[in-house]
């Protein structure tokens, strides 16, 4: 047991002695005491709290109401799990077999009064003031180095990323522009092949082949009929048909070679005041005869007076390409896409939304993954390069997907005021919603 200060050994040896200014100076040092380690605790930015062996709280200082929202009023018989569910209280106050003191360490999530990740230290803690004994609770918010850990990971597997992309974009685009331009003189061969179909005839009696099988097999010898010779146009459209595989299967490793390297070199945006309205009748007009040719409906819900913000319009527009490129593989034909525009307190955002058959809750934490994808022929970096986009623009985007419902992915713009930035013309922010 730790020794008691020499304080309360003085006055514990002395309190029947004390007489009535005495006891008054006494309680008005332990008050100033009071007040001073209260105001201690409070300016510690770690959650300090106290609990009994039930869990009912018995103190805690200011951090604890603002990492997970102990109201700030006295504990009036509140229990720590009701504000930490996950932990588990009576593991955590079960004592060491053979004696000696338990010290816990944990790591927990919470999501109230915000999400963040916490440490928590807790240690039994001796009352002798008749309280019993408890638990006293330090709980550190490590949310900011844990989002850096992260961000330290992703950097260093994007520099990985980076180098490998240089090798393979290399050792990968020689043979496919080779493979490129053997097909193409494929291709010249195939045409000159169709062209000769008429002259590449079986020989007739008349012909100097003719009579020179007659020569050879005699009078009697029978000169060969038309059906015996090949037919070259079919010939030609079969290798036709071989060559527009093999072209279409080189444009998608291109395809995919492109996208990869977008992915690991991104562009630094060029940020200028412009209108996510106009985005939007861009990229809807681009896609527009892929979107008819699958027979979807598109429901455009812009704001009629959505404010500018710094964008990259080019940018956006790949972002947008991306999101319905998605949408459009998720839905049979005759689905529903729906792209809205809106203005929130932090910012503007556009939403692509579709019909399809929603993402599982398991793989929606993988969505954003580099070459993780759901998709038969999917190169899996799609998201990927949406997500850097919009993080170089300060945003973020946000998902949504129910199973058997459809997906809904919303991006938010910061509306930072850009510096000598003159009044942007009009755009279809001011025309009526459609």
């Amino acid at each position: 047991m730790p020794p008691k200060s020499n304080f309360f050994d003085k006055l514990l040896g002395r309190l029947g002695r004390l007489d009535a200014e005495g006891l008054h100076n006494v309680v008005h040092r332990l008050a100033s005491e009071r007040s001073f380690l209260e105001t201690l605790f409070n300016t510690i930015e770690d959650g300090v709290l106290v609990a009994d062996l039930r869990g009912r709280i018995l103190y805690y200082n200011r951090a604890v109401t603002q990492l997970i929202g102990v109201p700030e009023a006295e504990p009036d018989n509140q229990m720590i799990t009701d504000y930490l569910p996950e932990l588990d209280w009576p593991q955590l106050c079960r004592p060491v077999k053979g004696g000696g003191e338990r010290i816990v360490r944990r790591e927990l999530e919470v999501t109230y009064p915000r999400p963040r990740f916490l440490r928590l230290y807790a240690a039994p803690l001796e009352h002798e003031a008749g309280g019993g004994p408890g638990v006293a609770l330090i709980l550190h918010d490590a949310t900011e180095a844990r989002e850096k850990t992260f961000a330290a990971i992703e950097s260093e597997r994007v520099q990985a990323l980076t180098l490998l992309a240089a090798s393979v974009a290399h050792e990968l685009g020689n043979p496919l522009n080779a493979l490129h331009i053997h097909l193409q003189l494929m291709e010249r061969e195939v045409r000159k092949l169709r062209g000769a179909t008429g002259v590449l005839t079986a020989p007739t009696a008349g012909s100097p082949a003719g009579r020179g099988g007659a020569r050879r097999g005699g009078a009697g010898a029978p000169a060969p009929t038309a059906s015996a010779a090949p037919d070259y146009g079919a010939i030609a459209d079969k290798l036709d048909n071989y060559l527009a595989v093999a072209r279409g299967e080189i444009d998608r490793l291109d395809y995919i070679i492109t996208e990869f390297l977008q992915a690991m070199r991104p562009t630094p945006p060029q940020l200028k005041a412009g209108s996510l309205n106009d985005v939007v009748a861009r990229t809807l007009a681009l896609l527009r005869p892929e979107l008819d040719n699958r027979n979807l409906v598109v429901r455009e819900r812009l704001a009629r007076h959505l404010p500018s913000a710094p964008m990259d319009q080019a940018q956006l527009q790949q972002v947008l390409v991306n999101l319905i490129k998605n949408a459009m593989q998720a839905m049979t034909r005759g689905g529903t896409l729906t792209l809205c525009t809106g203005e929130g307190t932090d910012g503007v955002w556009v939403s692509v939304e579709d019909t399809g058959n929603g993402i599982p809750q398991e793989q929606i934490n993988r969505i954003f993954e580099p070459f993780y994808t759901t998709k038969e022929k999917g190169s899996g970096l799609g998201l990927m390069i949406v997500q850097r986009i919009i993080r170089a623009h300060g945003g973020r985007i946000e998902l949504e997907s129910h199973v058997g419902r459809g997906t809904t992915f919303r991006v938010w713009l910061p509306q930072r005021r850009l510096l000598a930035a003159s009044p942007p013309p009009a755009s279809a922010a001011d025309e009526p919603a459609a």
